[in-house]
């Protein structure tokens, strides 16, 4: 090496190759270390460190059926489907329903809601009376209890039998018929007074002695096969006769008053009622003939029509005079053979007018 060059390059490349750094260990990684050695020796075999959340590649592996019985379910806030099934060694999980038990009950055969054996009717109203749902119609039924219990019904009937009602399948019908879902909510708390009651557009609710009454007129000593009510209004009076009659057909001009009356009867679920909007002087003739015809509104006279509709053996009834001059009278008519009938003046009573047309 020139003397240029070692000016230039004083150290040798042998001065150039470093030594091996010793590790100088902190105290704090002393104590670290000894420690952890510390900590094996005193662990024993039957209680192994629980693993990290990244499993060791040594780890023992577990058996699949032991770990799925061992493990807990895992919980849904949402509610089981119904047709689904808990996986094998899972408890099932709750459903999210506050309503939600814990048995399986058997579910009945959907029926009318006025049947008299069973009176589903009578513990849905009471259920909802007490603790109305969200979104539950505002109807009377949610004013008080006592409007829809069973024994404000009872009492009424035991009016209408001091008063002369003697028809058990009649007596039956008003104690089963809820006729507080009929009136506006304002008028809940007269529902089972013997009173008639405004439904709107100048038309009535009549008082239950007065339907109970027409009925039993008709219906005394024969079973009702087919019925023609004429004067729909809120659908009361057709409601207690679909518990008397196999089959119902009602007819209502006033076409708000007739669409109040498929709202009124929806909720009860009635099978057998035929409700018709038209000019109830003419009649049903395509559903005739019937065994009984009842006119809830007061003409000067039966209209022909109607006494034709009236099947051999039927019976009518009708409030028969002047609104003018208060001289209505229920009249009973009976047909005695195609071309007779035979009328009978009963009580003296006060209808709306029977009219033509429809509005």
């Amino acid at each position: 090496m020139s003397d240029e060059r070692a000016k230039r390059f004083p150290l040798a490349l042998a001065d150039l190759v470093r030594e091996p750094r010793k590790s100088a260990s902190r105290p704090q990684d002393a104590r670290g270390k000894q420690a952890a050695v510390s900590a094996l020796k005193s662990s024993t075999p039957a209680q192994p460190a629980k693993p990290g959340p990244s499993r060791a590649a040594n780890a023992p592996m577990k058996n699949p059926a032991t770990a799925a019985a061992s493990a807990k379910p895992a919980t849904s806030v949402f509610p089981a489907r119904s047709g689904a099934k808990p996986a094998t060694g899972a408890k099932p999980v709750p459903s999210a329903s506050k309503n939600a038990t814990t048995h399986h009950a058997s579910h009945a055969p959907r029926t009318s809601a006025l049947r008299p054996a069973a009176r589903p009717a009578e513990r849905d109203l009471n259920a909802t009376a007490t603790a109305p749902k969200k979104g539950a119609p505002n109807v009377a039924l949610a004013s008080t209890q006592t409007l829809t219990s069973e024994r404000v019904r009872e009492r009424m009937v035991e009016r209408l039998r001091s008063n002369g009602v003697t028809d058990p399948r009649v007596l039956n019908a008003m104690s089963v018929v809820p006729r507080h879902m009929f009136v506006d909510p304002g008028l809940a708390a007269q529902a089972y007074e013997d009173a008639a009651l405004p439904i709107g557009h100048h038309q009535t609710i009549s008082k239950p002695s007065v339907v109970a009454r027409m009925i039993e007129l008709v219906a005394t000593g024969r079973a009702l096969t087919k019925v023609l009510e004429i004067g729909t209004g809120c659908g009361y009076q057709a409601a207690v006769l679909s518990q008397v009659a196999t089959e119902v057909y009602s007819i209502e001009r006033v076409r708000p008053l007739s669409e109040r009356a498929k709202l009124n009867l929806r909720p009860l679920r009635v099978p057998n009622i035929r409700l018709h909007y038209g000019d109830g002087r003419l009649g049903l003739p395509a559903a005739a003939p019937f065994d009984a015809i009842v006119i809830a509104c007061a003409g000067l006279d039966v209209p022909q029509a109607l006494l034709d509709q009236l099947a051999v053996g039927g019976k009518l009834v009708a409030p028969v005079g002047s609104q003018a001059a208060q001289s209505q009278v229920l009249t009973l008519v009976t047909r005695v053979s195609a071309t007779q009938w035979r009328e009978e003046q009963l009580d003296r009573v006060f209808f709306v007018p029977l009219k033509s047309g429809v509005i």
